[in-house]
């Protein structure tokens, strides 16, 4: 297995991803606020699948379809807000995605989908002189991950339907917190919660699970069309309605407000997002 070669959070088909094909074009734009008002630029080009960007302060990591003899396969690849640059961070013949910082060591972790077909967590060091090794081995096929504050993690386990798992790296056995869940997860450190949708009602739902509590509590039904969400601070989540950006407090979920506007840069369906000290990535579907 190969490691990361650089110094310094994919909705599948949940089969077997090795050998994938035909996947949707897509762009990565990042949107500042101005005086002046709303300052995006495009970092990818439209021509490939670049998807599942992760907004940090030093730039933005994403995940990237690349084609080969074989087939296709994706990469994990990193655009520094200082050098305008991109760079590949695997480079590997096997499929990474979501790619997430992992809080106890220095490097990422991801979901890999092994030569055997096995789609598990693994951790890849930004020093190139390590190896990168699986997390939570015993767990699979995991399809998202996000970090708590302690040990602790949720896992979107694929199933029929998709599941919901909290656990920790101490070993400690998986607790299903939910079923029929959608993609987007996400961990709220002032409140202590993480965040995820799931369906009821043929309807999907922004929900929150307390590990202190282990409650999970429902605040608002998302728009028909809406799968993803990012954090713009501990009281106020962003979605994409087709091309604009709306907000809502969990506070006041009745309240929607346009927060942008970017019709003049995505002409179709704006797909995930992710914020973080000002900038807003987001993911700009070619057709």
């Amino acid at each position: 297995m190969k490691v990361l070669v650089f110094i310094s959070t994919l909705w599948c088909a949940f089969t077997s991803m090795h050998a994938i094909s035909a996947m949707p074009s897509s762009q990565l734009f990042v949107a500042e606020k101005t005086p002046q008002g709303v300052k995006v630029k495009a970092i990818t080009s439209d021509d490939s699948y670049h998807n599942q960007p992760l907004t940090t302060d030093s730039g933005v990591y994403f995940t990237k379809e690349l084609s080969t003899l074989e087939g296709s396969q994706t990469d994990l690849f990193f655009y520094d807000f200082t050098t305008q640059q991109t760079r590949n961070l695997t480079n590997s013949p096997i499929s990474e995605y979501s790619p997430t910082l992992y809080p106890h060591d220095d490097g990422l972790s991801t979901i890999v989908v092994e030569s055997t077909g096995k789609q598990r967590l693994w951790f890849y060091p930004f020093d190139s002189a390590r190896k990168a090794t699986p997390l939570l081995a015993h767990i699979d096929p995991v399809g998202y991950h996000v970090w708590g504050e302690q040990q602790d993690v949720m896992l979107f386990v694929l199933g029929t339907p998709h599941e919901l798992h909290f656990t920790d790296t101490d070993g400690h056995l998986p607790k299903l917190v939910a079923k029929d869940i959608d993609r987007s997860l996400a961990f709220n450190k002032t409140k202590q919660v993480y965040s995820f949708t799931y369906n009821k009602s043929q309807q999907l739902w922004f929900a929150t699970y307390s590990p202190k509590t282990q409650l999970v509590t429902s605040h608002f039904a998302l728009p028909k069309s809406v799968r993803d969400y990012t954090w713009l601070d501990d009281e106020t989540v962003a979605y994409a309605l087709n091309n604009r950006i709306f907000t809502r407090e969990i506070t006041s979920p009745k309240v929607v407000s346009q927060w942008m506007n970017l019709t003049q840069y995505c002409k179709t369906q704006i797909s995930r997002l992710s914020y973080n000290d000002g900038k807003l990535a987001f993911v700009c579907n070619t057709l």
